[in-house]
């Protein structure tokens, strides 16, 4: 094989066949807007086949191959260094890929042609479902924004109204008053010494009347129902976007604190799995002013109070736990409420007990609908809108959410009185 014969490309533009010069393929000089594959010319099938048997009949021609062709037709592995067919198909290279910059034949062609409608469909596919998503988030966000503004519009009118009412109110006791006032000094002015002694009861029960007449009436307080605010949808997109981020499974520090573990409660090596003990062990745990004794509690290693912090706690099949945060200054020893999560100020918990989930605070419990029973259960704080989120991990489903101004350091908090519960990184 000459070195004419190597390539296409060295045919095209060889100088004894000026006139099919113009048949060159050059991947560096192709259009973008070309088709992927291009099929060889004639002219040029017709050259590389001429080339070849000139290179047959002419016995006293030396045979050398270019040294950098050889390795360019090696390195692609679609065609041998004898002959210009497709390793693959065995079939003649009479096609260029724009794509990969080499000569294929036209099974590969077909193939390649293929796999690329088949990745267009997928894309067309995706893209379909990311504006179908879109779509849903956009009419969601109209129907919440509609709701608001309704309910805003009925709170407006019923505040409007409660000012007409109080304002009708003190008209009518400032019109009283002044009534009672004329009749008081009538009788004050009018009356003889010896018969203001006679009436002196007369006079003490309209004073006593006038006094009740500037009573505030009975009337809902005129303050804007906070619910106007709060809307679910907006917290879930809220959470969403966080915890898509880079922290989405939390701190990989976040790790219970052996010194606060009950003696209720056995933890694992690796201090992230809490399992309860039905029977209380015959030695108890060292002395700790910073352990539980009585409830089966026990707090996380993280202090919290700034920036977002979020963490998912694989609950299992544990039909009682507690999860949520508290001040670090929670009381831990006694089997008073002070010590019990939930059920003093310094707690925010959820709670799973008896196949109802609850939030708990101040010993105050707020039932929450759950349709599905999680296996985990994720929390996520953020600091500075002062806003404790519980929700769903798999389908970031918002359990709960509160909001407080938290005036101390937080760290999180746990109880478990069923199997086992454990921190996932």
């Amino acid at each position: 094989m000459t070195e004419e014969q190597v390539t296409c490309e060295s045919v095209c533009s060889s100088p004894d066949h000026p006139e099919e010069t113009s048949h060159t393929v050059n991947p560096k000089e192709m259009d973008s807007e070309q088709p992927i594959f291009s099929v060889l010319s004639a002219s040029v099938k017709q050259q590389q086949a001429g080339d070849t048997n000139t290179t047959t009949n002419n016995t006293t021609t030396t045979t050398t191959t270019s040294p950098a062709a050889t390795a360019s037709d090696t390195e692609s592995g679609i065609f041998s260094g004898e002959c210009e067919l497709c390793v693959e198909h065995e079939s003649e290279l009479d096609w260029f890929c724009g794509t990969e910059h080499k000569l294929i034949c036209s099974h590969c062609a077909i193939t390649l042609t293929a796999k690329e409608q088949k990745l267009q469909v997928s894309a067309s596919r995706a893209r379909e479902q990311v504006l179908a998503q879109v779509s849903a988030v956009r009419e969601a966000l109209e129907e919440e924004e509609q709701r608001l503004l309704e309910e805003v519009q009925r709170e407006e009118e019923r505040v409007e109204q409660c000012l007409l009412t109080q304002r009708a109110h003190w008209s009518q006791a400032m019109t009283n008053l002044t009534q009672t006032r004329s009749r008081l000094v009538h009788t004050l002015t009018h009356t003889p010494d010896t018969q203001l002694a006679i009436s002196a009861q007369e006079i003490a029960e309209r004073i006593e009347e006038g006094e009740g007449i500037g009573e505030p009436c009975d009337t809902v307080q005129l303050n804007m129902n906070p619910g106007c605010g709060d809307s679910k949808l907006l917290r879930g997109l809220w959470a969403t976007a966080v915890l898509q981020g880079p922290n989405a499974y939390g701190s990989s520090h976040f790790k219970f604190d052996e010194r606060t573990v009950s003696p209720l409660l056995s933890l694992s090596d690796d201090l992230c799995t809490l399992t309860f003990l039905h029977k209380k062990p015959r030695q108890s745990p060292p002395y700790d002013p910073a352990r539980f004794d009585s409830w089966p509690n026990v707090l996380g290693s993280l202090s919290m109070s700034s920036g977002t912090h979020n963490w998912v706690v694989d609950v299992g099949q544990s039909g009682a736990f507690k999860v949520g945060v508290c001040y670090a200054s929670l009381q831990r020893k006694g089997s008073g409420n002070e010590a019990r999560l939930g059920h003093n100020s310094q707690s925010w918990v959820l709670s799973h007990y008896d196949g109802e989930y609850s939030f708990c605070h101040e010993g105050k419990k707020e039932s929450l609908r759950v349709v599905k029973r999680p296996q985990k259960v994720g929390l996520l704080l953020d600091w500075p809108s002062h806003t404790l989120l519980f929700y769903e991990p798999d389908s970031s489903a918002v359990l709960h959410s509160v909001t407080h101004h938290f005036s101390a350091p937080l760290l999180p908090a746990c109880a478990v009185t069923d199997r086992s519960i454990t921190i996932l990184h």
